[in-house]
């Protein structure tokens, strides 16, 4: 599945709302990510028909089944790969920024070796 880098921070980012707060409104994804009325508008209305996510009566936005496996896809992208860069001696703040900037890039073959690599180091140290 081929899917824009920034539909992929929308999605991780809903999903980090919504684990947050609970629910999420279009408004809050403006908030969080800075963007417009109109741009979050247009992205959440392509997402719906793509499938990605579900809007209720009430506003309520809720990730489908693709759209949660997308997020969860960067979520644990990006926690990996900040927590391998601390490991580095990269401090947290640019750890993260630069870890957002990678885990939409790297292959999914190179991102599991890394991982495992990465598993396989910290069971040293337990």
């Amino acid at each position: 599945m081929i899917i824009k880098e920034s539909a992929e921070n929308y999605l991780e980012t809903i999903m980090m709302l919504q684990k947050k707060q609970g629910q999420v409104r279009s408004i809050d994804i403006v908030n969080e990510m800075g963007y417009s009325k109109p741009t979050i508008s247009e992205q959440m209305k392509r997402f719906r028909e793509n499938g990605y996510i579900e809007v209720d009566s009430d506003g309520y936005i809720t990730l489908t089944d693709i759209g949660i496996r997308i997020a969860e896809r960067m979520c644990e992208r990006h926690e990996v790969i900040a927590q391998m860069l601390m490991s580095l001696g990269v401090d947290k703040e640019t750890a993260y920024v630069d870890s957002c900037k990678i885990e939409h890039d790297i292959s999914d073959s190179s991102f599991e070796c890394m991982k495992a690599h990465f598993d396989k180091k910290r069971n040293i140290f337990r």
